[in-house]
């Protein structure tokens, strides 16, 4: 298992992160009206100095130019992001995430092309649009069906000469509005692929995700019409990353989000007098902070287990670890334990918890959206159940007798 003991790179990179949110995130993410949640513009310039800081290119190899992190050290930055702001940390996420899965898939021309740019641009960074408006994703109405019928992908590459002709729309694309390289995925003549389209393509439109906003980060709705693209932007994948093996770095915020209640919870016990003593002091608020406090040491257990798997494939072969969903576990987990964390940590500041110019009411706005957002819980908990029964859809379901 992971050691307990960070390395000494680990620790500078985690003070160094905590550092900078606490000199430039907080004082920006925490004033008054940027906690209204009608208006979370992201905070592009304190996102640009996290790029010259390389938290941009953090999980990238080194051979290609990036930090080169492990993904324990990946989720430990995220973490730190987090606390001072969501956005932020799942914007860099996002990016470095898909920094690890497309860059090394690029073949040496795909790489001159698309590799520098991203390098010697702060500003730049990477989306994927794969989901495809209305679609029927959820499994709990699927679980039955093969899995064929969960992938409906309308948007198309139609070949033409040397050139794609990309016609659809996408929805829901984390990072759309702040991308400039966006892999689309869409249906060629040799079925679903993913084709790399730069933000300046003619034909691309980028509008902001429209409806209440239900999401950390950036979003948006991508519209391509007779887009133009090389055919050799075609992207060759090995494959969709194992959810035992993916790095949890949506989780690694969960976890933030929790922490930054928490802090904000112990600071205001200590100072709030109540009774002749802190009311940190008394029983009642006292053991909330206890249970939060066990709720995010568990939770980040689960998380850095989940990264450490991520690093360790062989760890599964030699059956060190089970073969489970461990992403997906600690995603689970970390929603309703980080939900119910921060919920207590608001009651600590009685009527206070609600304000709208107070941090707890947005933390725990943040840790709904972790709890409902994306496929939720009931969806990731067939998931695991699929891995623990060793169930697999496609298969129709056997009348009975």
């Amino acid at each position: 298992m992971y050691d307990l003991h960070l390395s000494p790179e680990q620790l500078e990179f985690r003070d160094t992160v905590r550092s900078f949110v606490n000199d430039e995130v907080k004082p920006v993410t925490l004033k008054a009206d940027r906690l209204d949640l009608a208006d979370r513009t992201l905070p592009a310039d304190v996102l640009r100095k996290a790029s010259q800081m390389g938290l941009r290119t953090i999980a990238l190899p080194e051979d290609l130019g990036g930090v080169g992190a492990d993904a324990l050290t990946c989720c430990i930055v995220i973490e730190e992001l987090a606390v001072g702001d969501t956005d932020l940390a799942a914007v860099l996420a996002e990016t470095a995430a898909l920094s690890l899965r497309l860059f090394p898939a690029m073949t040496p021309e795909q790489g001159d092309r698309f590799l520098q740019k991203f390098l010697e641009d702060d500003d730049h960074h990477l989306a994927c649009a794969e989901r495809e408006p209305d679609a029927e994703t959820a499994l709990g109405i699927n679980y039955h069906r093969p899995g064929s019928v969960e992938r409906r992908v309308t948007t198309t590459a139609t070949r033409n000469g040397n050139e794609f002709i990309i016609n659809g729309v996408k929805d829901h694309v984390a990072n759309a509005t702040v991308a400039k390289l966006i892999a689309v995925e869409a249906q060629t003549d040799k079925g679903p692929a993913l084709i790399l389209v730069p933000r300046d393509t003619p034909g691309l439109s980028v509008s902001a995700q429209p409806g209440p906003r239900w999401f950390h980060g950036d979003r948006g709705r991508i519209e391509l019409k007779d887009c133009r693209v090389p055919a050799g932007n075609l992207l060759t994948l090995g494959g969709a990353p194992d959810a035992g093996r993916a790095i949890p770095f949506r989780e690694a915020v969960n976890i933030g989000i929790g922490r930054a209640a928490h802090e904000a919870a112990v600071d205001y016990s200590q100072l709030r007098v109540q009774g002749g003593r802190p009311i940190a002091e008394h029983q009642a608020i006292g053991t909330k902070l206890a249970d939060i406090a066990i709720r995010l040491d568990v939770a980040r257990s689960v998380v850095w287990r989940a990264a450490w798997a991520a690093d360790h494939a062989d760890a599964f072969a030699d059956r060190s670890l089970p073969n489970l969903p461990l992403t997906t576990i600690a995603k689970v987990y970390t929603t309703e334990a980080i939900y119910r964390a921060t919920k207590d940590a608001a009651e600590c500041f009685g009527a206070m918890g609600v304000m709208r110019d107070m941090p707890l009411q947005k933390y725990i706005h943040d840790a709904r959206v972790c709890l409902y957002s994306g496929d939720g819980a009931a969806d990731d908990r067939l998931r695991i159940a699929e891995a623990v029964t060793q169930f697999r859809r496609g298969a129709p379901m056997l009348a009975a007798e």
